[in-house]
């Protein structure tokens, strides 16, 4: 063997020692990560505390800088380990309010109901769930309950709601439906007790609420169910709120334009037909990113997607204006007007002012997570 070949097996040997100590290393900070959760769940901390988690990078960061370690470097292994650390703390978590006997959650073998099922069953509240074929039950199932949350479909909430005009007085009623306006106010109607509209803005595939954005839409007596959001921010949940119809006027730009248009630019590709694979292969990393979130959108229920983009009041009228600015843009490129095009683009770059920059910056550290691992390079 040549002597360098003795030297570059000596290195490997050497950092293959030193991955195994890596090893080594985050195992005990999952152990320790462990009780830190236990402590929390005794005590009713919250998972994620932001301060926390802030002043702990920048440590390590300034650490790493001190030493000729890349900060940057730091901070990414820090984030991922941090992210399965939360993990490793929410088996289980303190109940906030122990006086609550009973939880029914409507839809609770549905995807996200589930989310809910495990949450609460965690903070070791009883919880009972009502499905299709348990409205004859119904009144059994409702009797005692302090919490009836709806979990259901979109084109079934309002019905839903509707059925439950004989909860106990100080029952909370609350629905997580991601239209709010029409849920909120069928809830005011059908029920004389503490009402409250909640929007996860996350999906079933969520391991929990840790650092996912709760939308929160007031209802009636909110000094009832704020036990409730005491306990969502105990799972780790940051909570934002809205009136319901501010809530559904964002929802038509977050939701609505974005799916349809994902969902027009997907039926354009199956119509051209082009081989997918290729695309792919001369795809960037940032187009096959683009790509990835089209065929996410048509690797989930064509239902839920129909259900947000038809039952939003303001869908249509939003629509109608993107497509007419569709069209106008069109007409540049027929016209050969670059000089407007580029007139246009520094008027939405301006619009878009630091936010802008402060995307490319975070998105080419997102490419660079993808592309580290060969993410989405095949169909």
């Amino acid at each position: 063997m040549a002597d360098s070949d003795k030297t570059l097996a000596g290195l490997r040997d050497r950092i293959d020692d030193v991955d195994s100590q890596l090893i080594q290393l985050l195992k005990l900070r999952n152990e320790l990560t462990s009780k830190v959760g236990e402590v929390k769940s005794q005590t009713g901390m919250p998972i994620y505390v932001p301060t926390r988690e802030s002043e702990m990078i920048a440590a390590r960061r300034e650490q790493a800088s001190s030493i000729g370690l890349s900060p940057d470097l730091a901070e990414d292994v820090l984030r991922r380990v941090i992210r399965d650390s939360y993990l490793s703390q929410h088996t289980n978590y303190r109940c906030i309010n122990p006086n609550i006997t009973k939880v029914v959650i409507i839809g609770g073998e549905g995807a996200l109901g589930r989310v809910f099922v495990t949450l609460f069953e965690q903070s070791d509240y009883k919880v009972t769930t009502l499905e299709k074929d348990d409205w004859a039950k119904s009144e059994e199932i409702f009797a005692g309950a302090d919490l009836v949350l709806v979990a259901v479909p979109i084109k079934l909430t309002v019905s839903v709601i509707e059925r439950l005009g004989n909860l106990p007085k100080q029952c909370i009623l609350a629905d997580i439906t991601s239209v709010k306006n029409e849920p909120l106010q069928a809830m005011l109607n059908v029920h004389n007790g503490p009402v409250i509209g909640l929007h996860p803005m996350f999906g079933p595939d969520s391991p929990g609420m840790i650092k996912q954005v709760v939308v929160v839409c007031h209802g009636r007596e909110p000094d009832k169910y704020e036990w409730l959001l005491e306990q969502m921010r105990t799972w780790g949940a940051v909570l934002h709120e809205s009136s319901s119809k501010e809530h559904d006027s964002a929802m038509a730009f977050i939701q609505v334009m974005r799916h349809f248009s994902t969902f027009v630019y997907g039926q354009h590709l199956k119509e051209e037909d082009p081989n997918l694979a290729s695309l792919l292969m001369f795809s960037s990393p940032i187009y096959r990113l683009e790509l990835a979130m089209v065929g996410r959108l048509f690797a989930q229920s064509p239902a839920l997607y129909a259900d947000i983009i038809f039952n939003n009041a303001e869908s249509l009228a939003l629509l109608k204006r993107f497509h007419a600015r569709f069209g106008e843009a069109l007409q540049l490129v027929e016209q050969v007007d670059k000089a407007s095009f580029v007139r246009q683009f520094n008027e939405t770059k301006q619009w878009f002012g630091d936010y802008a920059e402060q995307c490319l910056v975070d998105s080419k550290k997102l490419l660079l997570k993808a592309d580290d691992s060969q993410l989405l390079r095949k169909p």
